[in-house]
């Protein structure tokens, strides 16, 4: 009985060992963190008066919404609504479509494939640097390819310009986000049998209407799932403004994530953490709202 009691106390505590390293890292890494920063949202917390850091309530929340802050809030907040819906929106109606394409069997598949999917293998940072050579005022690709088809007279400053800098960041967006839908619909297109579409052929059925009634309910619980995470990451990645415009000129391409990047090096961490709270209210609401609106099922789940 000893022997078999010690016997189990090992393997207890081996497996407590194994799974120590499992729940001790989101933990120390996300979880504390996240509390950590949900405090501080309620807190006078600004690195550059260490010694006055104390307890404020609402008051970074009423700073932000505060007139003194608004004309640069609100305007955060509307191209935060310019960011995500103009970019879901082409990046998912392009990704299908190029995801149809990739669906039937053609010569030269695997390179188009290979060229469509490369932009989802770079670091968003590195593409950021690389759209704005393109998008540069004075040596940019951009500028060149326009002139030389006569849509312009003179180079542009595209991240110079107030009301383009926002649209180049998001055609950059757009340009990255485009093979994360290509590569879902893709795998879920092939996931559909073709003995429906034989079906439906015999039955006489239109191109739209096999599209209508067997394309889009087959893959449906994809679309819904692939569309709520691209909302979720694209209001999460302020990559791209920040190497491109750094939210500039004058906070015109500022989103609300980069926007708290600024209040961080600005090292106003309550202010910051107050953004970063308001982020995570919306995205669980949008989430909760989105979920019950499309009727998300567990069984498709």
């Amino acid at each position: 009985m000893k022997q078999k009691s010690k016997l189990r106390m090992r393997r207890t505590r081996f497996i407590f060992l194994m799974v120590l390293p499992a729940v001790l890292i989101p933990m120390i890494f996300t979880y504390y963190p996240m509390v950590k920063g949900s405090l501080m949202a309620f807190q006078s917390y600004n690195l550059m008066n260490v010694k006055n850091i104390k307890w404020i309530g609402l008051d970074n929340f009423k700073k932000l919404f505060s007139h003194s802050a608004s004309n640069s809030f609100y305007t955060t907040m509307s191209n935060t609504v310019k960011w995500v819906g103009i970019s879901l929106f082409v990046q998912f109606t392009v990704g299908f479509g190029m995801a149809l394409l990739l669906k039937k069997k053609f010569r030269g598949a695997s390179i188009y494939q290979g060229l469509i999917f490369f932009p989802w293998a770079v670091s968003g940072f590195i593409i950021g640097i690389m759209w704005r050579w393109m998008f540069n005022g004075t040596s940019g690709v951009i500028n060149d390819i326009l002139m030389k088809m006569h849509l312009i007279s003179q180079p542009v400053g595209w991240l110079a310009d107030k009301s383009t800098a926002l649209y180049s960041c998001i055609i950059a967006n757009i340009w990255y986000g485009i093979p994360f839908f290509t590569i879902m619909i893709t795998a879920a297109l092939r996931g559909v049998s073709e003995d429906l579409y034989e079906a439906a052929d015999v039955d006489g059925a239109s191109p739209l209407q096999k599209f209508t009634n067997i394309t889009v309910p087959c893959i449906r619980f994809v679309l819904l799932l692939t569309v709520l995470l691209r909302v979720i990451w694209i209001f999460n990645f302020p990559d791209l403004i920040y190497s491109m415009t750094q939210g500039g000129p004058a906070g015109s391409s500022n989103i609300i994530t980069s926007y708290m990047m600024q209040l961080v090096q600005s090292l106003d961490y309550g202010l910051a953490s107050a953004v970063g709270v308001l982020c995570i209210l919306f995205l669980i609401a949008f989430a909760a709202i989105y979920l019950v609106a499309t009727k998300y099922t567990e069984e498709e789940a």
